[in-house]
């Protein structure tokens, strides 16, 4: 008997696996609402956000959004590429941008995807960007480009690429590390998520009425979504 119960613990132990943790994911919309004519970035951002968060599989996946938040500043409105709207404390408020990178380090995010549209570009396209001398830069091109191309396949937005944070070109924030132009949201030294990528999606003049039909909205975040899902599958 002793010898049988023996047997039993090791077949116990040996059998026993770890549960596996749950992938991590923030999704960062935007919320300017200063940006374009009649046009709403927050809302069309938020839109496809929450429509790639319900397409499954679902993931722990999580939403950071400063929109309507009165104890910040700049919670509606800024730049991620100034200092002013990024680490600025006016009056004792922190601004959006830095609450929203609060909330999402908490959650210790393995991907973080922020959402966005274009302006003044002339072009009805999608846009990938990733941060300037990355450690994970290469995975982080890869994820971008995935994703962006996911949305031109299924709907009419041209594919322009994945391009660095750095060549911006545009106001004054700057990354510690490498002196370069930067994306606050994207900054290695303030988002400690691996995997970091900002998206471009239409633009607000030339892609107005298109990034305003929920339908292509949802279109859009289900792309996204199941573009993630296979990159995530090809790394496990």
């Amino acid at each position: 008997m002793k010898n049988i119960a023996t047997v039993l613990i090791l077949l116990t132990l040996f059998s026993y696996t770890p549960a596996k943790k749950k992938t991590v994911i923030v999704w960062q919309p935007s919320h300017q609402t200063n940006t374009g004519k009649d046009f709403s970035e927050a809302a069309v951002s938020n839109a496809i956000a929450e429509a790639a968060i319900a397409t499954k599989p679902r993931f722990s996946e999580y939403k950071v959004w400063s929109f309507g938040r009165k104890d910040l500043h700049n919670a509606d409105s800024g730049s991620n590429t100034m200092i002013a709207h990024t680490t600025a404390v006016v009056d004792g408020k922190i601004s959006g941008y830095a609450w929203e990178l609060q909330q999402s380090n908490r959650r210790n995010p393995d991907v973080f995807i922020a959402l966005h549209n274009n302006g003044g570009t002339k072009r009805h396209a999608i846009w990938g960007y990733i941060h300037y001398g990355d450690a994970h830069e290469a995975e982080n091109r890869e994820l971008a480009a995935e994703l962006i191309a996911a949305v031109s396949s299924v709907t009419t937005l041209e594919n322009r690429g994945v391009l660095l944070d750095s060549t911006t070109g545009r106001n004054d924030y700057r990354c510690a590390t490498t002196g370069k132009l930067s994306c606050y949201s994207l900054d290695e030294h303030v988002n400690t998520a691996p995997i970091r990528v900002l998206l471009e999606i239409g633009d607000n003049a030339v892609s107005h009425d298109f990034l305003q039909d929920p339908a292509n909205q949802q279109k859009i975040g289900e792309a996204i979504k199941k573009a993630l899902v296979k990159w995530l599958e090809k790394r496990q």
